[in-house]
């Protein structure tokens, strides 16, 4: 079966992204959404995906359908793609949704395919890209943050793609392979600190971010895991948001508390951090990949980095160079806040002294940007070409 009609369900920044690169590719695009979109260039129909009878119609003389609809959309948009014999893609980082997804595939002949977003997605593929060739898999970290380029307040955060999506990743336990085995860790667990370019930013355990890559590289790596990139302090807040104000339970809740707070901003940055370690021709190595993409101009109008990660998810394996990075678990004192540290112990009659994170805005030039101030490190990954 060939795919010729693709319908895109929900227009936002990323599905309407989603929709222009696809018509730009060749195919007959139509989107559909809640609200009438008359600016877009191709053809929008409103009708709403809870409705059944409206979806399984709407869906009708389509070879394909594209999700981008929140994770709480996509398991009735598979349904009914299966049932009417459609091809079916999605965005979700939802373990739920992708287990039951799969179960649909089992003895179909069309493509069940969810998780083709960032992370999971293009953060999966790149660390597999970074593993092949090498032997005795010791670790791999994958590591993906969206934040604002100008962080402001206790957050240090804006929601540009679904809250929904973050507060459950935020929520939900997490997949790892720990000592070989595969295992659960509870979310907002096993902070850590990553710097990028001479920016720190905390990470922290979230559900989905490794699709099936437990699965995959079980019984072939010591240690995998995935963790989301913020800045310092962000976690802390967010567990008091959902603990101690009790909201852990009320997600819609606490997802319009939240955006409300930290509507999404142009302006964004998106980080992506990946590092295998194992045994390559000359022994023991560790491969990293460092990007940090912003908003970029396409067909005539600037795009959100996270909006735009669409794009590159298909590009892999086109760029062009790796950073490294540092990612360094510690021990921190209860009284430290995450992300910040002392420069020395405060002594007799003298204050302590906090040391503020840098939150460096990336140089804005260039599509695809390599992070600043650090040096290259020029090894091929197998199957990718490093200009």
């Amino acid at each position: 079966m060939t795919i010729e009609r693709i319908r895109v369900l929900g227009l936002g920044k990323v599905g309407e992204l989603v929709a222009h690169l696809l018509q730009g590719a060749g195919f007959d695009v139509a989107g559909g959404d809640l609200r009438p979109r008359p600016d877009l260039g191709f053809p929008v129909d409103v009708f709403d995906v809870f409705d059944p009878v409206a979806l399984r119609r709407e869906l009708d003389g389509f070879d394909a359908v594209v999700s981008c609809l929140p994770y709480d959309r996509n398991l009735g948009v598979a349904e009914a793609a299966a049932a009417a014999g459609l091809h079916y893609f999605d965005l979700t980082e939802d373990v739920a949704s992708t287990t039951r997804i799969r179960e649909l595939a089992v003895g179909s002949d069309v493509v069940m395919a969810p998780q083709c977003g960032l992370a999971p997605g293009l953060i999966g593929i790149v660390g597999s890209s970074l593993a092949d060739g090498l032997t005795d898999l010791r670790r791999m970290q994958l590591r993906v943050g969206a934040l604002p380029q100008h962080p402001s307040g206790v957050l240090g955060y804006a929601f540009t793609w679904s809250p929904e999506g973050v507060i459950n990743e935020y929520i939900n336990d997490c997949e790892v392979i720990r000592d070989g085995h595969r295992q659960e860790v509870p979310a907002m667990a096993d902070i850590e600190t990553v710097v990028i370019g001479g920016d720190r930013l905390e990470a922290f355990a979230t559900s989905g971010g490794l699709g099936t890559l437990c699965e995959t590289y079980e019984g072939r790596i010591r240690h995998l895991d995935y963790k989301t990139l913020r800045y310092p302090g962000h976690c802390d807040a967010i567990r008091f948001l959902l603990d101690e104000l009790a909201l852990r339970d009320r997600r819609e809740l606490a997802g319009e508390i939240l955006v409300n707070a930290k509507p999404p901003v142009d302006d964004d940055v998106v980080y992506l951090y990946a590092a295998v370690e194992g045994t390559g021709p000359e022994g023991l190595t560790r491969r990293e990949h460092v990007r940090a993409w912003q908003p970029i101009e396409i067909a005539g109008r600037m795009w959100r980095a996270r909006a735009s990660s669409a794009r590159r998810t298909s590009r892999w394996p086109t760029c062009s160079r790796r950073a490294p990075a540092a990612s360094s678990p510690r021990r921190r004192s209860r009284h430290e806040p995450v992300g910040r540290r002392l420069a020395r112990p405060p002594g007799p009659g003298r204050r302590r002294r906090r040391r503020r994170p840098r939150h460096r805005r990336p140089d804005p030039a260039g599509e695809d940007h390599d992070v600043p101030g650090t040096s290259w490190s020029d090894h091929d990954v197998p199957g990718t070409s490093w200009s």
